[in-house]
């Protein structure tokens, strides 16, 4: 999976320049690896990060939360969670 961030005119921390919608799957990766993840609706998120080889839960993630983070995977197994989008 390509990283966009990894040139001069983009940056991991700089602000969002694309929003799109999230659809949890246990096979698909996301398209683009995002800056971070829009939680709408609250609930668990089961994600994999781009360093790692095994996923994560993140329980009880409040809706309106930013997640800070580079996640190559949003999972369905485990995601409770609604209205995910990914900024990048």
């Amino acid at each position: 999976m390509s990283d966009p961030f990894q040139s001069f005119t983009d940056s991991p921390v700089g602000p969002a320049r694309s929003a799109v919608a999230v659809t949890p799957s246990d096979s698909v990766p996301l398209l683009r690896l995002p800056k971070a993840l829009y939680i709408g609706g609250g609930g668990d998120v089961a994600l994999r990060c781009i360093d790692n080889s095994t996923d994560v839960v993140l329980s009880a993630v409040p809706g309106g939360s930013v997640l800070p983070l580079r996640a190559q995977f949003v999972r369905a197994t485990g995601t409770t969670a609604t209205a995910i989008v990914a900024l990048g």
